[in-house]
Parts: C-alpha cells; structure tokens; sequence
C-alpha cells in the first residue's frame, strides 16, 4: 500500500512529520536513488528509502522513546538551525542524538523556558500537534506592570490575534516583584508565541515565560526533585499512557 513519504518517515520514527518534510525540502531523502519530493508515494514493501545517503527502514526502526526536556533559555527547539544555534537535541547524550530519530513535540520559543516533550513517535507527534488536541498547558509569565483584573477577565475570555478569537485560558495573579507581575497561565491552544503576543496586545509585554507541566507531565513532581534546566528524563508508563489517550480519537493524515 503506497503511503506518503513524510508518513513513511514518522512511522519509522527518523523524524516528526514537519522534520521529515523539511528533510525532504532539502534533498535529504531518496527513493529508489531518486531525490524524493514533498507529496511522493511510495510502497514500503518494495521502494527503498536512504537518509543523508544511509537505508532506512521498519526493520531498521529505534525503539520509541519519550522524554522530557527542561528546555533553558536560549536553546532552539528544533533538531537542527541554520544559523548555527544550539538546538535542544544537542543537550541529550550522543547515543540519543545519533540515528533515533528524537525530535521536539511543539516549540518553545528560543528565550522561553520549561517542560517539552521529545519523542521518535511520528504519529504520537503528528496527533499532539493535531489543531483538534487540547491538552492543558501551565505557565509561569513574568509580565511588566500590573494588569488590573479587567485585563485579566479579558484574556481569560480570550483575545482576537490574526483575526481569530483565542481559546478560553486560565489567567490568575501569583504576586508582584519589584514593578512586574507573575501570572500563572493555563492554555489549551497553542498558536506561534501566543503568550507574548497577547500580553503585547493588551499593554503587558512579557519579561520571562517559563512553561512547568504538559498536562500531567511535570518539570516538579511531587515528593520528587526538580528536573533542572537543561536535564530530561523518561517518561513514566503513565505519562505515556496519557498523551496515548489524548490522540485516540483523532483523524489519521495521509
């Protein structure tokens, strides 16, 4: 059954979907020693696929493997940058950055910091990034001044960026420091640098944003250390049992 190359490449699990579109944007990906392109087809059982010049296959697949990273400042969440950056797979061990196919679950922007998810599981990626999934995500935002709670009520109830209405959020004042608030922010979208462009908007831009939990999956669990910045760990069955769950039922891509 002929399936899309991106597919093919996210089931293996050599990289997410986005990544392995990119792989093949810069003739990264070849089919029967062809250079692939964005929307080939191909048959599994029969076409053969190399990486960088190296054969691939489900034979050849990683074992699948969830982590997750406590991103700091600075870092790119991306499995490579152009412009030399150091991305968040240069902070996991060799074994891990050579041929497992790792890549972040969603982004953090480069100054943001806090819990990301990184996996080989294409289709648990492809699900979580999916516009339909709404998975909770709790933050930690510095902001300049002090947002009165009319401005609060207002992002609760949701701001128009790009001519669309946010989600619904969960907004609440954690206390000052010195002439800046913290605020504790809970999103169930996540659209590119949501956070900042509404504080922006409503006249509160953001100093620091720190994400702690991905629905469950906390930076700090209880009775348990912190993750430090810059460390990552497994998944517990549970966790991964959870973001399983949260992608069950929603449409498979071609």
């Amino acid at each position: 059954m002929e399936e899309r190359v991106q597919k093919i490449l996210a089931q293996w699990g050599i990289a997410s979907r986005r990544e392995a579109e990119e792989m093949i944007r810069r003739s990264r990906v070849r089919i029967n020693g062809v250079t692939a392109h964005l929307g080939q087809k191909l048959d599994p059982e029969k076409d053969k696929i190399a990486v960088d010049g190296q054969p691939v296959s489900a034979q050849r697949r990683p074992p699948l493997i969830y982590l997750l990273l406590h991103k700091p400042a600075g870092v790119v969440s991306t499995c490579d940058d152009p412009q030399g950056r150091k991305t968040v797979l240069d902070l996991l061990a060799p074994e891990l950055r050579q041929g497992s196919g790792l890549h972040p679950v969603g982004r953090l922007d480069a100054q943001s910091t806090g819990a990301l998810i990184l996996t080989n599981d294409g289709n648990l990626t492809f699900g979580l990034t999916h516009p339909r999934h709404r998975i909770p995500k709790t933050y930690r935002v510095l902001v300049k001044g002090h947002p009165p709670e009319a401005v609060l009520e207002m992002w609760r109830e949701g701001v128009v960026l790009g001519g669309k209405k946010t989600l619904p959020a969960t907004v609440n004042f954690i206390g000052t420091i010195a002439k800046n608030s913290h605020l504790e922010i809970v999103l169930k979208e996540g659209r590119n640098r949501q956070i900042r462009r509404v504080a922006e908007q409503l006249g509160y831009p953001v100093i620091k944003l720190h994400r702690t939990a991905i629905g469950p999956i906390q930076l700090k669990r209880p009775n348990l250390p912190l993750l430090h910045e810059g460390k990552y760990r497994s998944l517990n069955d549970a966790e991964v049992r959870f973001l399983q769950k949260q992608i069950k039922h929603l449409p498979v891509k071609d």
